[in-house]
């Protein structure tokens, strides 16, 4: 289906990409592996020497709580922080490396930062789920319906996550690295809290302590590793057990049996297999450190798998951009399709699930608080390939501690909106006078927004250039402007409602009155039309 309002940016280049810098407060202190995908970065340890990475380099950073990292990027560069699993691959890297990266692993490493940074970051496990397949002796029987499924360690569900927002964002964090060893009391200056307070919104919100959700999470995690072939050794050291001793003691007091039985079991039934997302991340990841080491450089992924969120909600909007390959977003029972180059808001307090399909990469550009965007439905506008960079580089700086340092979280709030403005200004003439064309873009650039389509003084001489340069006065312009769009919208499947919504109506039959009288047709009468047309 298509989305309800879509927009393709236009074809001017996008804005250089400044100079970053690594904030050292805003990230976890574990093992970081940078690569650079354009440009030059700069990386030193400690006072030692700097490393110079050009694009298709990488270096390997180790996790020193007492090392100072220094990691700055030159203008025009995209390097990408990624967080492996430092149990399995890592193990003996203690030192700065460089290493160089095949070109076929670029799209998997795009993809992997947006694993490490979405919901899409893999799929745990429910402990009611596991107890189906690790079910004790004398514990209550199974129903029917599970008795007859087979086991299959990708289909069991997350644990409950928290939503309050601390809670919910150190759980996120754990659900994508198990491992991290932080207290409790880090984790709430982490998220600007109190250590109190962040027990008592996970106990609140899931009915669990944090250190049972935490426990649980990493068990889930460890079944996970598990099914895919790691041993209890390197499971334990992945997901944050101190030894193979506490994990087995845990693994067994959950689920009544070893993690060694576990294993034997699962991979004794016909068609085990089948990874979850975060134990094929490992895996890939275990491949890439090896690549450091060794001339017979391992093949990339031939395909990159589908991928999907759990069903959610955001407290803030959030902007999703699609890279390669196409994906969608259900919110109730529609689905909105995602196509390459089209990045989507996905409004706040909607519960959604958003989808990749195979070959296919996105990533986050930014959030938007509901104070500062007007949004009641998914918005898109389309970008060209030529600012795949400087996406990228948004992405980067939203989500990563890898960011300039006048960075502005709005930014992208404004670039999005110019973008839909400048495509708008195609379904309208446009005033060729400076000030009247700023003033028709700024119109353009708050439609939507509540009290953007009031009526403002401009001026004589503006007012002037608008009547000789379109035909039109300026109140008849930004009727026009108004109506025009909502065509547009229409024609691409919107409901009038929504559009209604879109162009700053707030009552559907006053726009299809305004909407009849421009275009001779109702809202629903002129969409009929144009399903009729396209048949």
């Amino acid at each position: 289906m298509v989305m309800s309002s879509s927009y393709t940016a236009s074809s001017g280049s996008p804005p250089p990409i400044p100079g970053a810098r690594w904030s050292p407060a805003d990230a976890p202190v574990r093992p970081l592996l940078l690569w650079v995908r354009t440009g030059t970065a700069h990386v030193r340890l400690d006072g030692g020497p700097v490393i110079r990475l050009r694009a298709g380099e990488g270096a390997w950073i180790p996790a020193d709580a007492q090392a100072e990292r220094a990691i700055t990027t030159e203008p025009g560069t995209v390097a990408f922080p990624l967080f492996p699993h430092a149990g399995v691959g890592a193990r003996g890297l203690s030192e700065l490396t460089r290493f160089d990266v095949p070109s076929g692993w670029q799209n998997w490493l795009i993809q992997l930062f947006n694993l490490q940074v979405t919901p899409f970051s893999g799929r745990g496990y429910s402990p009611e789920a596991i107890e189906e397949l690790l079910r004790r002796p004398g514990a209550r029987p199974p129903t029917p319906a599970v008795a007859q499924q087979e086991p299959n360690p990708t289909e069991f569900a997350p644990p409950a996550m928290p939503r309050a927002r601390g809670a919910r964002a150190v759980a996120e964090e754990l659900m994508r690295d198990p491992g991290l060893d932080l207290t409790v009391e880090r984790w709430a200056a982490r998220v600007l809290c109190s250590a109190r307070t962040l027990r008592r919104d996970f106990l609140a919100d899931t009915g669990l302590t944090f250190e049972r959700w935490r426990l649980l999470c990493r068990l889930g995690a460890a079944v996970e590793f598990l099914a895919a072939g790691y041993d209890a050794d390197q499971v334990a050291a992945l997901v944050g057990f101190a030894s193979r001793n506490g994990l087995t003691r845990a693994f067994k007091g959950q689920f009544g049996q070893t993690p060694h039985e576990f294993g034997r079991r699962l991979f004794a039934r016909p068609g085990a297999g089948g990874l979850t997302q975060r134990a094929a991340a490992a895996r890939q990841t275990d491949d890439l450190i090896r690549m450091m080491h060794q001339t017979d450089t391992p093949a990339a992924p031939q395909t990159l798998p589908a991928a999907s969120t759990p069903s959610h909600t955001n407290d803030i909007h959030v902007l999703s951009w699609m890279y390669r390959g196409s994906g969608y977003l259900d919110i109730g029972d529609r689905r909105y399709e995602r196509e390459r180059g089209v990045a989507t808001w996905i409004p706040a307090d909607m519960e959604h699930v958003t989808g990749l399909r195979e070959n296919s990469v996105s990533l986050p550009l930014g959030n938007a608080r509901t104070a500062d965007l007007h949004l009641t439905a998914p918005l898109q506008a389309r970008f060209p390939p030529a600012w795949d960079d400087y996406l990228m580089f948004c992405s980067i700086s939203a989500r990563s501690a890898l960011r300039p340092e006048e960075h502005n979280p709005r930014h992208i709030l404004d670039l999005f909106a110019d973008q839909v403005a400048a495509q708008q200004a195609l379904s309208v003439p446009m005033p060729t006078d400076p000030r009247a064309r700023a003033v028709a873009m700024e119109y353009l650039r708050r439609i939507g927004e509540p009290g953007g389509t009031h009526d403002a003084d401009v001026g004589t001489e503006i007012t002037r250039a608008f009547r000789n340069e379109t035909g039109m006065t300026l109140n008849r312009w930004r009727y026009a402007a108004r109506m025009r769009i909502a065509r547009d919208l229409l024609a691409a499947g919107a409901p009038p409602s929504t559009v209604a919504r879109r162009i700053g109506y707030a009552h559907l039959p006053t726009f299809s009155a305004a909407f009849s009288r421009f275009h001779g047709l109702s809202p629903r009468e002129y969409q009929e039309r144009e399903v009729a047309d396209s048949r």
